[in-house]
């Protein structure tokens, strides 16, 4: 197989950096990737992004049904003049794309080395949609994939990680340096695999106040959990919500980085039926985040 920049320049592109586009070629990479998602023959699987085509041939190479979404032009000419046996391409965004619908399945694997910027949308369809995925495989920035992956009172810990584990087994299977990629980034990767549970770590009363009280904690994770809680207003009083988190017995002095999943969706659950709430303050960037 010809290498990122072979390819490149037999059709006249360039690694268009805004796109955050940054090759993987590495045939023993690409092997282990292919490994972690440990596809069955025939079995559904969507690729996001999927570029050049070169863990493409190695998705195919299992037997699987390979559906490749890709939303630069340039990438799809170039898939389909390549012409992988058993991949069908589609112009898409892999931020807003329906996964099981375009790959015209029920339950699909999902799989992608994902830009930078699209991490967090792409996590979140991937928690709206997974009723329909059975377990994904990315390839990330190593420091996100170390935030996800991360245990309660970790530094590193944060929203996306309460939200993922929640739903899913959380695991980092490998790491990939920076001079294994076309133009190597400036940082390392890592690979990150989540299967979903057959069922959540813990029953909720209602799934969009659960992320909504998760996003309160940690807006401002350097104050208490009662203070960050208390700043959105429109989930609950401030006496009501201290009497949620006596009720799952939290301590409201403890931070949200040291709560598990379980503990979040008790403090939900406590906090009783849903009434109207008021709208949520206006989107801010987790504290000490960059995975937001």
């Amino acid at each position: 197989m010809d290498s990122p920049r072979d390819i490149l320049k037999r059709h006249g592109l360039r690694a268009k950096h805004s796109w955050g586009q940054n090759f993987l070629g590495d045939p023993d990479a690409l092997q282990s990737i292919a490994d972690a998602l440990a596809l069955r023959e025939g079995e559904p699987v969507v690729e996001l992004g999927p570029g050049l085509g070169h863990l493409t041939r190695f998705l195919a190479a299992t037997g699987a049904r390979v559906t490749a979404v890709e939303r630069d032009r340039d990438m799809v000419a170039v898939l389909e003049k390549e012409a992988i046996p058993g991949v069908r391409v589609v112009s898409g965004n892999a931020a807003t794309v329906d996964f099981a619908q375009v790959a015209g399945a029920p339950e699909i694997a999902l799989v992608g080395n994902l830009p930078y910027h699209l991490t967090s949308p792409i996590l979140f369809q991937v928690l709206a949609q997974r009723a329909h995925i059975s377990r994904a495989v990315f390839t990330l920035q190593k420091e996100v994939v170390v935030r996800l992956a991360a245990e309660p009172g970790n530094r590193d810990y944060g929203l996306l990680t309460v939200l993922l584990g929640l739903h899913f087994d959380v695991e980092q299977v490998l790491t990939l340096e920076a001079w294994r990629f076309h133009p190597p980034p400036k940082v390392d990767s890592a690979v990150l695999r989540l299967t979903r549970l057959k069922q959540p770590r813990a029953p909720l009363v209602d799934e969009a106040r659960f992320t909504r009280l998760v996003k309160a904690g940690f807006a401002q994770r350097r104050k208490t959990l009662i203070n960050s809680l208390k700043s959105d207003k429109g989930l609950a009083t401030p006496e009501a919500m201290l009497a949620a988190l006596q009720t799952a017995g939290i301590d409201p002095g403890r931070r949200a980085e040291t709560l598990s999943p379980e503990e979040f969706a008790a403090i939900e659950r406590a906090l009783g039926p849903v009434t109207a709430m008021a709208p949520p303050p206006p989107d801010a960037p987790e504290e000490g985040s960059s995975e937001e």
